[in-house]
Formats: structure tokens, C-alpha cells, sequence
């Protein structure tokens, strides 16, 4: 009888934790309700402008953009119907959908575009305020953009989430974003940062109506608590599954997996301004002292997603199969740190004129491959004779390092396709002055010059031969050291159908489901 009591009361300690992690207080909870989808991941919220709100709101489909993108990259009609360049190529005009308005019932007008475009020119975390935009003005049925030299990707620019247009209602006297009061398929119902959005079908969704009208995302940190979830029915869509708790999952009743690979490649990026890391031998030698195929099948558990380049297969024009592999080859790596002047110290650990060859490296949690991959880092350079100390803080631990120069070494996962052309972003990471998700100490000038032709213009067979040079480049310097390729997985409830992943994750496609019958 007392063992039987044990479990009853294992039962309803698990209860209440699942009941907790849906953040829902009440009957009337968002999350409890049989007709709201309950979505769950790993990332908060900590603001609502559009150049820090991580994307949610486009991808909840609230907010819409002027173009949009394929899972292929291609762009498609979004708040504007067609675009059209002009003037040399210094020119662009967007026409607008005619019939779009904002959830507020104000109509979606060029002079509320025009707004939110500057706003976003102003914002440092928009690729828009790196584009050469001399002015953005308002037209009838339509907008104008006047570049100061030519810029090929501007549409695709105005694809990424930080030019989303918002109503001219969600902003406070001082601009900040006060309401998210977008024009898609959803409106916001409730938003308590850092953790909660519900939102509902709009009805002045001028496209097809959601079957889905409800929908409740929840932020819950733990990878163990998502999965709880999932297996349990209290998250009809889960994002954020470690590879232990997908393969655990899998075999639960009642939910599927959806995967894709994505462009996104888990880097290892490097101080290359550092006296010990900026020695190219030294990059070389880190980088083969990975044995990325054997991190990928033991941690990911997909030895696929081994990196032998930083553009994945996904990322077709970029990635260069002609180029020679990164490879795992140990003995190499010792012979570059050779040459460097390092020689094993009486503990094993590398010196040179009297300096250990210590290093930190800093990742964080919210993707929870990377604290695990960071300590198979930190072994595998140990094998080398390099001390590696692993910090697991916040993602802005990356930034901030960046910025006051006492990151050494970080482990992330970087999108190249947040805008659908991956050169935008890398004119942002690899730029001369380097990036928080990009180069640190390390430009060069061949490579500078190439993006600048790929941005003002280039294409067919010279395009094509500057991105190989791209490539050829990184492959040889490592500013960044490529580490793995990356597969997005969910779980999804049968309460569900159609559920797919968008490969460029700019959208969740909630809008496209329906409830089982």
C-alpha cells in the first residue's frame, strides 16, 4: 500500500509541474482550452519592436512583411505585390496589396510603411540599416526607395523580420512599440513578456481564415520540461528537442516529428585579433583537431550534420563542393601548433615562452545541443594540449564578449538565410570591423571586395565564381570554424494536421493547420 502511494504521489507532483511549465493559472488559461494550439520553445521575449522581438511575431503570423520568401529562398508577394528597380539599379518601388489592413481596422497605407521602414533603418539590429538607403517615401498605391549606390538584395532585405509593418497605433509618443498591431492572419490577444503570446484569427484577414483560430506560445527553458510536454499532450507543438528526448519521444504515442535542415551552421567562432588565436596555424589546428563526424552521430545523433564547410548543403548557390574538407587530423594539428612555437608542458597543456595556452568559451542553453557540443569541444582541443574553459551563460554573453574584446572563444548556431539571400548577412559578419555573430579581429580585403560586387549587382558565371571565392577564403582563414550543420525538429500533437517546417524558420505556418477529425 505505502509503494502505492509513492506513485500517486509521483503522479500529482508531475501534474503540477506540467501544470506550472504551461504558465496557465485557471480554467480559463489559454493552454488548458481544447480549442487553442499550444505552442512551446525554448526562446523568450524580451521586447516587442521588431528589431528585438526575435521574430515572433511574424512567425505567429501577426506582422507581415513587404516581400516574403519560399523555403527555397525564392521571393514571393507579401504587403507588396510586386517590386521593380530603377534609376541603374538605385531605385526600387513596392506596390502595395490594395485591400490589407492592420487588425486595429486602419488601412495598411504607404505612409504607415514608410514609417515603419525608417524606424527600422534606425535600428542597428536591422540588416536595412546597413543597406545604402538614402530615402524611403511614400507614393500613391506604393512606396520608393533611393539607394546611394546599387544594392541587388534590397528586397530580400525587406523580407527579415525588424521591417515587419506595424500599424501606426503600436507606437507611443517617444516611437517605442507599445501594442504589436500588425495585418496578418493573427492578432495578438495577450502578451506577458518574456514568456507568453496568445493570439487569434483576424478578421480583417482579408485571406483564407485559420482553421486554427487560437493559439498560446509558452516559453519553457528546460529541454527536459519541453519534452515532458510533448509526450504528455500538454504542448500540441514542441520546438527546441534535444537528440536524447527526440529519440525518447519518437516512441511516445499520440505525436509525430517533423525535421528539416535548415541553413544554419554551429560555428566556432574565434578572437582572430587575439595573440595566440590570431595565428591562422593555430585556427588551422583547432579546426582539424575536431572530430566533427564523431560529435555529430554521438550528440546529434545525425553524424549528416557533420560540418566539412560553413555553408550547409541547404544554402545551394554557397555551399562549394570542390572545396578540399575540413577534417578531423590530429596529427596535423599538432604539427601547425608546432610550427606556432607551442611545445606540451609538464602537465600536458601547451606553453610557449612560458605562456599556457588557456582559452575560454562561451555558449548558452537555449539550444540544447550546445552546452554538450562545447564540452566535446573543450575534450577534443584538450587532446591537443589546449585548455579550454567552457562558460555557460546567456546568449548576450556572445555580444557583450565581442564588444569589450575578452571573448576568446564562442560556440552558437548562425542562420545565414534570416534574410532569404545569404549574402546580406554575410556582408553583416564578415565586414571589416568584424560582428557579434561574426568575425572578431580578422577582415579580408579580397573577400570585402567580392561581397561588394555580389551586392552591387553581380550575377551568372560571375557570381557564381564569387561566391566559391567567398567560400575559399573562409575555408582557409576561419574566422569562424565551422562545427556542424544543423536539422530543426518538432514535435506535433495528432490533435494536428499539416503541420510542415519552414526551412528559412522565418514562419511557424500555424495558419496552415487544421484540427484532426
Amino acid at each position: 500500500m505505502a509503494g502505492n502511494r509513492s506513485v500517486l504521489t509521483g503522479s500529482a507532483v508531475l501534474s503540477a509541474l506540467l501544470v506550472g511549465c504551461t504558465g496557465t493559472s485557471g480554467a480559463d488559461g489559454p493552454a488548458q482550452d481544447a480549442d487553442v494550439l499550444r505552442v512551446v520553445g525554448p526562446f523568450e521575449m524580451h521586447g516587442l519592436d521588431p528589431a528585438t522581438s526575435e521574430g515572433f511575431f511574424t512567425r505567429l503570423g501577426v506582422a507581415e512583411t513587404l516581400v516574403e520568401a519560399d523555403g527555397d529562398g525564392r521571393l514571393e508577394p507579401g504587403l507588396a505585390t510586386a517590386w521593380e528597380e530603377s534609376d541603374g539599379g538605385t531605385a526600387w518601388t513596392f506596390t502595395l496589396r490594395p485591400d490589407a489592413v492592420f487588425h486595429d481596422g486602419s488601412e495598411v497605407t504607404p505612409e504607415a510603411v514608410t514609417a515603419a521602414l525608417d524606424a527600422a533603418r534606425d535600428e542597428p539590429a536591422s540588416p536595412l540599416a546597413g543597406a545604402p538607403v538614402r530615402a524611403v517615401t511614400a507614393e500613391p498605391g506604393g512606396v520608393r526607395i533611393e539607394l546611394d549606390r546599387p544594392y541587388a538584395p534590397l528586397p530580400a532585405v525587406l523580407a527579415h523580420t525588424s521591417t515587419q509593418v506595424l500599424a501606426p497605433a503600436s507606437f507611443g509618443a517617444d516611437g517605442r512599440v507599445e501594442e504589436v498591431i500588425g495585418s496578418g492572419p493573427y492578432r495578438v490577444e495577450r502578451v506577458e513578456l518574456p514568456s507568453v503570446i496568445d493570439v487569434v484569427a483576424s478578421d480583417g484577414w482579408t485571406g483564407d481564415r485559420p482553421d486554427v483560430e487560437r493559439i498560446s506560445y509558452q516559453a519553457v527553458g528546460r529541454a527536459e520540461s519541453r519534452a515532458l510536454m510533448a509526450e504528455s499532450g500538454q504542448a500540441d507543438v514542441t520546438f527546441g528537442i534535444d537528440p536524447v528526448s527526440r529519440q525518447r519521444v519518437e516512441g511516445a504515442d499520440g505525436v509525430q516529428i517533423a525535421s528539416v535542415t535548415l541553413p544554419r551552421s554551429i560555428l566556432l567562432k574565434v578572437d582572430a585579433g587575439h595573440e595566440v588565436l590570431g595565428d591562422v596555424r593555430v585556427r588551422q589546428a583547432l579546426s582539424a583537431g575536431l572530430d566533427r563526424e564523431a560529435m555529430a552521430a554521438a550528440l546529434l545523433r545525425d553524424p549528416e550534420m557533420a560540418a566539412t564547410q560553413l555553408f550547409p548543403p541547404s544554402l545551394r548557390e554557397w555551399h562549394d563542393e570542390s572545396l578540399p574538407a575540413l577534417e578531423h587530423d590530429p596529427r596535423t594539428a599538432r604539427e601547425l601548433l608546432a610550427e606556432a612555437g607551442w611545445t606540451p608542458g609538464p602537465d600536458g597543456v601547451l606553453t610557449r615562452d612560458g605562456e599556457r595556452f588557456e582559452v575560454s568559451l562561451r555558449t548558452f542553453p537555449d539550444r540544447p545541443e550546445l552546452p554538450v557540443l562545447a564540452t566535446a569541444v573543450q575534450d577534443a582541443l584538450g587532446e591537443l594540449g589546449v585548455a579550454v574553459e567552457v562558460q555557460v551563460g546567456n546568449s548576450s554573453d556572445i555580444p557583450a564578449g565581442h564588444q569589450d574584446g575578452t571573448l576568446e572563444l564562442a560556440l552558437y548556431a548562425r542562420n545565414f538565410a534570416l534574410v532569404p539571400d545569404p549574402l546580406v548577412t554575410l556582408l553583416g559578419d564578415f565586414r571589416p570591423e568584424g560582428a557579434d555573430w561574426g568575425a572578431m579581429g580578422w577582415s579580408d580585403r579580397a573577400l570585402t571586395s567580392t561581397l561588394a560586387d555580389l551586392a552591387g549587382g553581380a550575377d551568372g558565371a560571375t557570381a557564381d565564381a564569387g561566391r566559391e571565392a567567398v567560400a575559399g577564403i573562409l575555408q582557409a582563414q576561419l574566422p569562424v570554424i565551422p562545427v556542424a550543420w544543423y536539422r530543426q525538429s518538432a514535435v506535433v500533437s495528432d490533435r494536428v494536421e499539416g503541420f510542415t517546417l519552414d526551412p528559412l524558420e522565418r514562419s511557424w505556418r500555424l495558419d496552415e493547420l487544421s484540427w484532426s477529425s
